[in-house]
């Protein structure tokens, strides 16, 4: 039996382990909905406010975040798409991190994979149906309530890149300021 060489095995490791064209999960460029799915093993497709009514009876939903569950944001004037995330810290009741693609604006381009993003939930019952998202084109948590339906139980694992040990300034200060907030759970 031939054997391939290890830089060819190497690069088929890196692609089979990232969303199509990617090196690995965060050198992602493209939607929300590929990522969402390569990082969670949810294999819903199309379009991400339809993820939601997709997922009934095929993933377990729920009003609680999860590591590795995904956070299916309505279809509303701001995501005449929706948008899908991947719940990557849970740092206290009212306050997580998702890992997603398609939100801020890197290098004056969409698209781009970040990691450990800040989300405030800023419901009035505390039931994350409505939130707010840190924005990185502003540098601050963004103005904007979104509507949410919900998570959706990723069925395994987290993907291995969704968290940092690492993370962002905004992730830096949350650990330090919040007790437990660097473990993940």
């Amino acid at each position: 039996m031939k054997r391939l060489p290890l830089a060819i095995v190497a690069a088929f490791a890196c692609v089979l382990g990232s969303p199509a064209g990617a090196r690995t999960l965060l050198d992602y460029v493209g939607q929300c909905v590929p990522f969402a799915r390569e990082a969670s093993g949810i294999q819903i497709y199309g379009d991400a406010w339809t993820w939601w009514d997709q997922a009934d009876g095929r993933y377990s939903r729920g009003e609680r975040p999860r590591v590795g569950s995904v956070i299916a944001f309505a279809k509303q004037s701001r995501l005449p798409l929706g948008h899908v995330a991947v719940v990557s810290r849970i740092v206290e009741d009212r306050v997580l991190m998702l890992t997603h693609a398609n939100w801020s604006r890197l290098d004056g381009q969409r698209g781009h994979a970040e990691q450990d993003v800040t989300v405030f939930d800023v419901s009035k019952a505390n039931d994350w149906s409505e939130v707010k998202v840190w924005y990185r084109d502003s540098n601050g948590l963004g103005g904007t309530i979104y509507k949410v339906h919900g998570f959706i139980y990723a069925p395994g694992r987290p993907h291995e890149n969704l968290t940092s040990r690492s993370p962002d300034y905004v992730g830096a200060l949350i650990d330090a300021y919040v007790p437990g907030a660097g473990s993940v759970r």
